[in-house]
């Protein structure tokens, strides 16, 4: 015979082990339920950064404000040779004598001003070529280091260079070679330096420290400083 407790135990078993469960499987998440927020929730932190994207385009393809300028003629004369150039303003001297006038001797190295290669002649004068627009050279005698020579004979300068050795690889030595011509013409002109004794007076000698100085816009990266100042000094000499 069945007491009044143990039917209430027996009946109360299976009720509390079905309500048990829905409890437990309640309180947990679903594994479902939390790939779904966690994708979510990387969907919202990723839409800023898609929008930027998406609107970078847009901002870069706003049309150009400046204007083109067309060539124009230029008139530039070259080792005593006219050519007359279809140029935009912004055309560097360099870049004329090598692109459009095709001498290749003056060499673009930094393209700043800062290595003395592409130096060249303007009446005389030394300048370093890509700091200068074609333009502002009309009229003006450019010597280049092509017309450095004279009816097929090596120019003094140029002649001292190979004697002492005075190049390596060779690239800045067309600069060089321009530069030293117009240091021999400056001090023969009476033109002091910085080393000078006396910068008011005619330097009395072409010193080694005044061809330093004078020579100090050329860069020679392979080093032949000395050789250089060698030459520079055997051509003033022999001049």
């Amino acid at each position: 015979m069945t007491t009044p407790t143990d039917c209430q135990h027996c009946g109360d078993a299976p009720a509390s082990e079905s309500t048990a469960e829905p409890t437990l499987k309640a309180s947990q998440p679903s594994r479902r339920r939390f790939l779904q927020s966690a994708a979510a929730a990387a969907t919202i932190g990723a839409a800023p950064h898609l929008r930027a994207q998406t609107q970078a385009p847009a901002a870069s393809s706003a049309p150009q404000s400046n204007p083109v300028v067309p060539p124009r003629p230029v008139t530039l004369t070259v080792n005593g040779r006219a050519y007359t150039l279809q140029l935009e303003p912004r055309v560097t001297l360099l870049d004329a004598l090598r692109e459009y006038v095709g001498l290749m001797g003056t060499k673009k190295g930094c393209d700043r001003g800062q290595c003395g290669a592409c130096t060249v002649l303007v009446d005389g004068r030394r300048i370093n070529s890509c700091l200068t627009l074609a333009v502002m050279h009309e009229g003006e005698n450019i010597t280049t280091v092509e017309g450095l020579a004279s009816n097929g004979a090596l120019s003094p300068i140029q002649r001292a260079f190979i004697e002492h050795d005075a190049f390596q690889c060779g690239y800045c030595t067309p600069g060089q070679l321009c530069s030293a011509t117009a240091v021999l013409s400056e001090f023969r002109d009476g033109a002091a330096s910085t080393v000078s004794a006396d910068v008011r007076a005619r330097p009395a000698a072409l010193t080694d420290d005044e061809i330093r100085e004078r020579m100090s816009g050329n860069i020679c990266r392979c080093g032949a400083y000395a050789n250089i100042v060698a030459a520079v000094r055997a051509a003033h000499d022999n001049a």
